[in-house]
């Protein structure tokens, strides 16, 4: 994996566990030459996992529409920053240009960014790595409403199997370096799409 793209949200909760596992996170980075690929920003767990891998002479490539830019959220260290029209581009920029992805902690827009990545490697639209870094049990809850989707049947385990989760990110990226995707090639059969 040459570059992978994190979601994150544009708050920080002050959290030291969290800001441990961010400073983590940019050291396997910088220690793999593995390029940040993350939305742009210069606050919350954005701004500080940027500036956390450049202070170690990482890569980092944000991509922001121009509205936020505009509104002077943007990084303006990052090694490389594309401005998009909005936030659709946006997000098709940074998986184009991403071998994977991890989630960090954050709010609604995070969730939608995982969610949508999820679903195209559901979909076999790509078979990139997705991995959430489940700092201090964040997204328990989340991954327990996955275990539901599939207890009442509408998720099929191997679709729930395409999420890996660790609270480490060295780990994490181990795992997903090493990830096969395996989505249900019957998904669509199923519907007689094919």
């Amino acid at each position: 994996m040459k570059s992978i793209c994190v979601y994150c949200g544009a708050n920080f909760n002050g959290d030291p566990v969290l800001r441990q596992a961010i400073s983590d996170l940019a050291q396997v980075f910088a220690d793999q030459d593995i390029r940040l690929v993350y939305g742009g920003g210069s606050v919350g767990v954005m701004g500080i996992i940027a500036d956390d891998v450049l202070e170690r002479k990482g890569s980092v490539t944000g991509v922001i529409p121009q509205f936020l830019l505009d509104l002077e959220v943007g990084h303006k260290e990052v090694t490389e920053l594309i401005v998009t029209e909005n936030m659709h581009q946006r997000k098709q920029k940074m998986a184009d240009l991403s071998d994977g992805f991890i989630i960090l902690p954050g709010g609604f827009g995070t969730l939608e960014e995982f969610f949508e990545v999820l679903t195209w490697l559901q979909l076999g639209l790509h078979n990139k790595a997705i991995g959430v870094l489940n700092v201090g049990g964040y997204y328990d809850h989340l991954f327990a409403q996955l275990d539901t989707m599939v207890e009442h049947k509408f998720l099929k385990p191997n679709n729930r199997a395409l999420v890996l989760n660790s609270a480490d990110p060295a780990t994490l990226v181990a795992e997903m370096q090493s990830f096969q995707a395996t989505p249900d090639e019957v998904w669509f059969k199923d519907r007689n799409l094919t």
